[in-house]
């Protein structure tokens, strides 16, 4: 069974002579909740022997086994750090006959993800976050040498297409289009598109025009982002700003379609829309990925800042007095983080999901590996560090309009996190409105929850920005 919540088929797979399987599993006992150590097992089919270990060396992640065309090895991913979720992952080669193990990639600063091999077992075709994308990439299953075969747009779910032309078979999505599925050489030459799945739907909605941008942020550091023109842009006129703050907190706004927090909507609502990758963020290699351990509220602040005043001046149709900032889970934190640290620069917030106050959260949340890799141990041995970058300090200067959103089986960043950003906003006096799931956890994933979710954030934005009237 793959692990919950976000594992699938890739955490299995059977041998080519479909004698066994190799599959991923964490098996932590009472400490799964701060263990990130997920092993590889094999097991004959026939359930005729007890799963056999292949990587308890490792007491970090690993994951995605993938057989070699011929059975002989395997190849999967793995991290090295235990307890960091977004350590970068290698991948490793593995010879099922002396266990003899491998690193291929440990000089490519990227973090793959889907693994395929080619009919031959010579090359390993893998897709990974690269600054703004997620790009098709091919590895020398030989030498480890890595070159570039598709950047458009996000690549997904690459396979082999057997027969007299063998080609690669993958799906598209991007900003402007949800995933359709393409075929390509090898060598990623002559791409085909083979479905349009979404035209008659597409056909119908006008999309703002997104561009990527960059700028000087945190330490002299190139920090890379997105701004999408609203609909029907008109450059003579001035647009309300959306600022959008991603989660994880190593997460990415990327060009693909997301489902939830997608730039588009905001676009169509008549907003001008940035995304900034922040310190944190990751396709920028893995040190730019580590930076924001220890640093949750001064570099990324740091990011935001700078990067909202170089898109303000890089597109003056943006009006510059009317912006909101949105942010869901480390993005909830930022906005909550935002209202005690710039109080008078937004018209309004939207904070899903975020963290209050960190103390509560650490002995509330069900990741405990993850405030403890972020903030350098338990609560109780650095409380100095989780109390540094702590939202409920400051609420006594909190001062901006603001929309809480929770989910009641939110265990990640429990629901006590959201109604205590609400309870201090009323008590305050801020104008402040609450929405709750009872049946949501840390994502809003029912379709009719969607449309609530989108209405009341869309009309949120729309009471503070909308019309061009002075701020409160």
């Amino acid at each position: 069974m793959p692990s919950k919540p976000d594992g699938g088929p890739e955490e299995y797979t059977a041998s080519p002579d479909g004698r066994s399987v190799i599959f991923s599993a964490r098996v932590a006992g009472k400490g799964e909740a701060w263990s990130t150590n997920f092993d590889l097992y094999q097991v004959p089919i026939d359930g005729s022997a007890a799963p056999k270990n292949l990587t308890a060396d490792n007491p970090a992640w690993d994951t995605q086994p993938l057989f070699a065309p011929d059975g002989k090895s395997i190849v999967y991913l793995a991290m090295s750090r235990p307890g960091f979720e977004a350590d970068r992952f290698r991948i490793v080669s593995l010879s099922l006959a002396d266990g003899h193990k491998r690193v291929l990639t440990e000089d490519w600063d990227r973090s793959p993800g889907e693994l395929v091999f080619s009919p031959d077992g010579k090359t390993i075709y893998a897709t990974a976050l690269d600054v703004g994308h997620q790009t098709l990439f091919a590895i020398d299953a030989a030498t480890g040498k890595v070159r570039t075969v598709l950047r458009q747009g996000s690549v997904r779910s690459p396979a082999i297409a057997r027969g007299a032309d063998t080609r690669l078979v993958f799906g598209i999505d991007s900003l402007l289009a949800p995933v359709d599925l393409y075929t390509a050489r090898l060598d990623g030459s002559d791409v085909k598109r083979i479905t349009d799945v979404n035209r008659d739907r597409l056909s119908e909605i006008v999309m703002g025009e997104p561009s990527p941008y960059q700028f000087v942020g945190a330490n002299g550091d190139t920090v890379h982002g997105w701004i999408v023109k609203p609909v029907g842009f008109d450059p003579a006129q001035r647009y309300p700003v959306a600022l959008i703050i991603h989660g994880g907190p190593q997460g990415s706004n990327y060009d693909d379609f997301h489902y939830r927090w997608n730039l588009e909507i905001y676009a169509g609502a008549g907003y001008g829309v940035i995304s900034i990758d922040f310190h944190g963020s990751t396709g920028y290699g893995q040190a730019f990925t580590d930076a924001i351990r220890g640093h949750w509220g001064d570099w990324p602040l740091e990011d935001l800042k700078k990067g909202l005043a170089a898109a303000l001046a890089q597109n003056p149709w943006m009006d510059g007095d009317r912006v909101a900032a949105l942010g869901a889970s480390y993005g909830g934190f930022m906005t909550n983080w935002i209202a005690g640290q710039w109080p008078d620069r937004f018209r309004c917030l939207v904070t899903h999901d975020g963290i209050f106050d960190q103390r509560l959260m650490y002995y509330s949340t069900e990741e405990l590996w993850f405030p403890e890799w972020e903030m350098g141990g338990p609560y109780w041995t650095n409380s100095a560090a989780y109390e540094k970058w702590n939202p409920v300090h400051y609420v006594d200067q909190w001062k901006t309009p603001t929309l809480v959103i929770h989910g009641e089986l939110d265990f990640r960043v429990p629901i006590t996190q959201g109604l205590a950003a609400f309870t201090t906003l009323q008590r305050r006096g801020i104008p402040s409105q609450f929405l709750y799931f009872p049946d949501e956890n840390h994502f809003v994933l029912k379709p009719a929850n969607s449309l609530l979710w989108h209405e009341t954030v869309l009309g949120w934005l729309d009471r503070w920005l909308k019309p061009a009237t002075p701020a409160p």
